[in-house]
């Protein structure tokens, strides 16, 4: 593909996973006789550790597959972008830790009702079902307009703020413009998914995520590159294309997303079983709903801004260490997600389980799953760990033509890779505290974590070390951050939330 070497080839050598991951869901998941969470939740027996292990895995499962699918489509965006040289990824990186931040309001706002969702699903609360999805979309979308506004009055000076090189600016600020119209579809979309997960529909909610995914592959391929001819062995195959560059791929991603959301929200509606609407029932909020919404909310919502303001303190720091150094940085942190998506996966996996098995008023069983879903996530990112630490080369070869990026990429996600057994701890134990409602010290242990840890040794390490010294800091703070989590999940009691 002209201005894309080897694009074709890259194409063609994830279609293999695709399809292995298609069939390993449909052979190990959906052919499985496991018993389902309704019947666990139903029955005052004692459930065997193996029936707990086997639906821990098939809800965890479709999840993972999801997110190593969404990665892969991300590697071939991220080798879509770099192809256009190292200014180009640098001015995306740039404005990721503040998308971050933005993704992380909207999806605590969301959260605020989808974890009181899996709850009143478990309880078997059908009219309370009813009434927090359609009022937590209406939340949500009232949100989301006024995020993504105050989001676009900032795109044109936040570049600026951060320190960037001026070479990249005015490219950063038309790519965060566009994410920033984009928030109503991007926030309901997430929300509906959510609603799918909590509702125990994980495997629909992840086959939406890997279209979505696939879809934004196929729009950035149109929206960044010009109107080109495609070579595939003896073939000429004339492609389209708008030619715009780094807008192009937040153009492809938010059509990519329009489709998925609206796929999420018709199935979410109108067919999913526990989320199907009651007859008569109100569909209006009741003041315990959203008092319980904003109890569960703020803490997310902090925690989530702690951790994306401090990595954009971070970013404002190596900024200055030059183009080379930030599109290093963006790549390793692609490079990077590949290893810890998996434990979102679990952690989807744990906020699902443990929130309608509180729900059904059965703390025990909401404990063990906790534990299960958090070794889960360990055992499968450490595995994944391993593997990177040795094809790190390989990959960002993959990434960028550019040495002197790959050199350096390779060095600090090395480096990462000591800290993600620990990391994935965190997510994972994250999720299951968030199925019983416990936000505020999860909240706590990243601000604290985050902000006193990361950046004084951020601060101090850059001086001397450059950008490996930023990621000496982040691998020691990852690890505090997960031994901190275990321990508070020792203490969780997993008892019914109260308004």
């Amino acid at each position: 593909m002209h201005g894309i070497p080897g694009c074709a080839k890259i194409c063609h050598s994830f279609f293999p996973f695709f399809a292995y991951t298609a069939r390993a869901t449909h052979q190990t998941v959906l052919l499985a006789p496991v018993p389902s969470l309704f019947s666990i939740l139903q029955s005052s027996a004692p459930t065997s550790l193996r029936d707990r292990l086997r639906l821990v895995l098939t809800l965890s499962l479709p999840a993972v597959l999801a997110q190593l699918t969404s990665i892969a489509m991300e590697y071939i965006d991220a080798a879509m972008v770099g192809s256009l040289g190292a200014n180009a990824s640098a001015s995306i990186g740039l404005m990721a830790t503040t998308i971050w931040l933005i993704y992380g309001l909207g999806g605590a706002i969301g959260s605020g009702f989808s974890v009181q969702v899996a709850q009143a699903v478990g309880a078997r609360d059908a009219p309370r079902t009813t009434r927090l999805v359609h009022g937590g979309l209406r939340a949500v979308l009232l949100a989301s307009l006024a995020i993504g506004l105050l989001a676009a009055l900032v795109a044109r000076p936040l570049p600026c703020w951060l320190r960037a090189d001026p070479a990249i600016r005015a490219d950063a600020s038309r790519y965060f413009l566009i994410f920033a119209c984009s928030q109503p579809i991007v926030m309901v979309t997430y929300f509906a998914l959510g609603l799918l997960q909590s509702a125990g529909d994980i495997r629909r909610a992840s086959v939406i995520s890997a279209l979505m995914c696939l879809f934004d592959v196929i729009f950035n391929a149109l929206c960044i590159f010009p109107a080109r001819i495609w070579r595939l062995g003896p073939l000429a195959l004339p492609m389209p294309g708008l030619g715009l560059g780094v807008a192009g791929a937040a153009f492809g991603t938010l059509l990519a997303t329009a489709t998925g959301g609206l796929l999420a929200l018709v199935y979410t509606l109108r067919h999913a079983p526990a989320l199907r609407p009651v007859p008569g029932a109100p569909r209006r909020l009741l003041p315990s709903d959203a008092r319980m919404a904003v109890r569960i909310a703020l803490p997310i919502a902090c925690e989530s801004a702690a951790l994306a303001s401090a990595s954009v303190l971070v970013t404002a720091i190596i900024a200055p260490l030059g183009p080379t150094a930030l599109a290093a940085h963006s790549f390793a942190i692609t490079a990077e997600a590949l290893c810890y998506m998996s434990a979102f996966g679990f952690s989807s996996a744990a906020t699902t389980l443990v929130g309608q098995s509180i729900g059904a008023e059965r703390p025990p069983l909401a404990r063990s799953f906790a534990w299960l879903t958090t070794g889960g996530g360990v055992l499968a990112v450490s595995s994944v760990a391993l593997l990177l630490y040795v094809l790190a080369p390989l990959l960002f070869r993959f990434f960028t033509p550019d040495a002197a990026v790959r050199d350096l990429g390779v060095l600090i996600l090395r480096i990462e890779m000591f800290a993600e057994p620990l990391f994935a701890a965190s997510i994972v134990a994250n999720g299951a505290l968030r199925g019983a409602g416990d936000t505020f010290f999860p909240a706590l242990i990243n601000l604290v974590s985050v902000w006193v840890v990361r950046l004084t040794l951020t601060f101090l390490l850059v001086q001397r070390y450059g950008l490996v010294g930023a990621w000496m800091a982040m691998a020691a703070e990852l690890c505090l951050r997960g031994i901190l989590y275990l321990l508070w999940l020792t203490r969780q009691r997993f008892r019914p939330l109260r308004a």
